[in-house]
C-alpha cells in the first residue's frame, strides 16, 4: 500500500465501560474522519469483538490482506481473529465502535459468536431488526455522549447470556498465566477432557484456547514494548513466553503482519510511550 498510514485530520472520543458494562466490554469509542483522502492503517490481532455502527462511508476491510473494492464494510460485527486486521478509508468515516471482551461477547451475542469468528458480519444479520434500528436512532443523533448512553442501553438489555462457568474459569486462568496455562491442566482441574474443553472453548469464546493463548503471549509483548523498563526484543520475548526473539518475530509477522519494529515505529505516531524504546527495540 501507498500512501498517508492514518487519516491526518480525525476525531477520537472514548468512554470507559460504566458499572454495569464491566467485564462486558473494554470501551467504546466514536470516531470521524474529517478530510478527505485514500488512507490506509493496519491493526494486530485483537483481544475484543468488536461491534462497528457506521454512519458515514463503509470503510474497506479485510483480514490478512489488501482490501479491495468488494470488501466495503457498513455496520458489523467482527470475532476474534488471529491475524492483521487491513482498513482502507477515504476520510468520511464515522462511526460507533463498542469493543466487547471473549466473555462479554458472548453475553452479548450468545450462540452466534462461532459465527463472527473471522468474520465481518453485517449488523442486521446478527442482530435482527433491532440492530437496523440502532443504527438509524444513532446517526439521529449528533452528540457523542448521547450516542453512548443509548448504545449502553441497547448493550446492556441485550447481555442475557452466560458463559459456562467452566470455560469462564478457564479463559480468566489463560489470562491470568498471558497464555502459559497448560490447556490439559487445565481441562483436568475443571474435570473435563481435553477434548470436550476445546469443543466447549471455541463454542462460547469462538476460536479454541490453543490460539486464544497465542494471542494473549502476543498482548503481553506488545504490552511489554510500552513499558519504561522494556530493554529489547529479547528481554520482552523471555518475559512474555516466547522461546527466543526470532520466535516473536515470527508470531509478529503472523499476528501484527510486520516486524516488532515496523510495529513499534509505526505506534509511535499514536502512542508516545514506544518512542522511547525505539533504538533499543530492534528485530
Amino acid at each position: 500500500m501507498s500512501g498517508p498510514a492514518a487519516p491526518f485530520a480525525f476525531e477520537m472520543i472514548r468512554r470507559a465501560p460504566s458499572q454495569r458494562l464491566a467485564g462486558l466490554i473494554t470501551g467504546m469509542t466514536g470516531y470521524r474522519e474529517t478530510a478527505p483522502g485514500r488512507f490506509f492503517q493496519r491493526e494486530a490481532a485483537g483481544l475484543v469483538v468488536p461491534l462497528i455502527i457506521s454512519f458515514g462511508t463503509p470503510l474497506l476491510i479485510a483480514l490478512g490482506r489488501d482490501p479491495d473494492a468488494d470488501d466495503r464494510q457498513p455496520s458489523f460485527a467482527a470475532g476474534l481473529y488471529a491475524g492483521p486486521v487491513h482498513i482502507e478509508s477515504d476520510g468520511g468515516a464515522e462511526c460507533v465502535q463498542v469493543d466487547f471482551t471473549p466473555l462479554g461477547a458472548y453475553r452479548f451475542f450468545g450462540g452466534a459468536i462461532v459465527d463472527l469468528t473471522a468474520r465481518m458480519v453485517d449488523i442486521a444479520d446478527v442482530l435482527g431488526r433491532e440492530g437496523r434500528e440502532l443504527r438509524d436512532r444513532l446517526g439521529a443523533i449528533s452528540r457523542w455522549q448521547d450516542r453512548f448512553d443509548l448504545v449502553e442501553d441497547f448493550v446492556a438489555g441485550r447481555a442475557s447470556h452466560w458463559p459456562s462457568p467452566e470455560i469462564a474459569f478457564a479463559y480468566r486462568r489463560l489470562a491470568r498465566s498471558t497464555g502459559g496455562a497448560r490447556i490439559t491442566a487445565l481441562a483436568r482441574e475443571i474435570g473435563w477432557s481435553r477434548k470436550h474443553l476445546v469443543d466447549r472453548f471455541r463454542a462460547e469464546i469462538g476460536l479454541a484456547p490453543k490460539p486464544v493463548a497465542r494471542m494473549m503471549r502476543f498482548h503481553e509483548a506488545c504490552r511489554l514494548a510500552r513499558t519504561e523498563t522494556a530493554s529489547g526484543w529479547a528481554f520482552i520475548a523471555a518475559e512474555s513466553g516466547y522461546s527466543d526473539q526470532a520466535h516473536l518475530v515470527r508470531e509478529f509477522a503472523d499476528l501484527a503482519g510486520e516486524t516488532p519494529t515496523a510495529w513499534a515505529r509505526r505506534l509511535t505516531l499514536i502512542d508516545s510511550r514506544l518512542t522511547r524504546p525505539l533504538d533499543a527495540l530492534d528485530a
